[in-house]
């Protein structure tokens, strides 16, 4: 079921979160609809459980775009396929997970004609250690990069204006599962007016996370690596075409 010219959307990438979607869903769609006319993105990647027919039900009660998707494709390419369909004004972005409370949102809502982005900061992240380790590591690496006026950039809570998205979305990928990390530099090189803004952080509803176990740790911070030169290298040419006219 879709809605027409809805208030705001919000994008949800999911990945074999059948125990936890509907809740999350419910829980967000319960709060907004007091208020807003809005509307989900449900970007389904790739999974092997019930996930595709536990959305599919919701979507014939509660207004939603479902972009499924037969095979994994990754965080990175769900999340940029979702945006490609956005239609309001507004996007809002959230794992779906359970972890963001979506209560934090109506802070966000509330400056949402007074910057271009606002992203939520996680001040006690109820993750496990070694993914704290992991995340605080690159963080200082990523900084010497870019030096981004953000405590948590790779933060999955986000309200962005329809324009930003539009602009940002399609340059995305370099990081194949740090979308967050990638669209934080991305936002600030770009100029965009931004806030952050401290955010509840919960523990998962159920199960685990979905892409950073820690089998994969490794492999994924040494692309993330490779992908901060990347990125700068392309910010710097792009910049450069600007001034020469080109």
């Amino acid at each position: 079921m879709e809605i027409n010219n809805p208030d705001i959307e919000i994008l949800l990438p999911v990945h074999n979160e059948e125990a936890s979607i509907e809740k999350v869903i419910r829980e967000i769609y319960d709060d907004f609809s007091k208020t807003l006319n809005c509307q989900f993105i449900i970007c389904e990647d790739g999974s092997k459980d019930n996930t595709k027919e536990v959305i599919t039900r919701l979507s014939g009660e509660i207004p939603m775009k479902l972009v499924l998707s037969p095979d994994r494709k990754g965080y990175t390419q769900a999340v940029k396929d979702g945006m490609a369909v956005l239609s309001a004004p507004f996007l809002l972005c959230l794992d779906s997970d359970g972890q963001c409370d979506p209560k934090d949102f109506w802070r966000f809502w509330e400056d949402r004609n007074n910057y271009d982005v606002i992203l939520g900061w996680r001040v006690k992240r109820q993750d496990v250690f070694w993914r704290l380790l992991f995340s605080r590591i690159f963080y200082y690496i990523y900084q010497f990069f870019f030096n981004v006026p953000f405590h948590d950039p790779s933060c999955p809570f986000m309200l962005a204006q329809k324009h930003v998205v539009e602009d940002l979305a399609m340059k995305m990928g370099d990081m194949q599962e740090g979308f967050w990390w990638e669209f934080s530099a991305r936002v600030i090189l770009s100029g965009y007016k931004t806030k952050e803004i401290k955010v509840n952080h919960r523990r998962r509803f159920f199960g685990k996370t979905q892409v950073y176990r820690i089998n994969k740790v490794a492999g994924i911070g040494y692309y993330h690596f490779l992908a901060l030169f990347k990125i700068l290298k392309q910010m710097k040419n792009s910049k450069a075409g600007i001034k020469t006219g080109k």
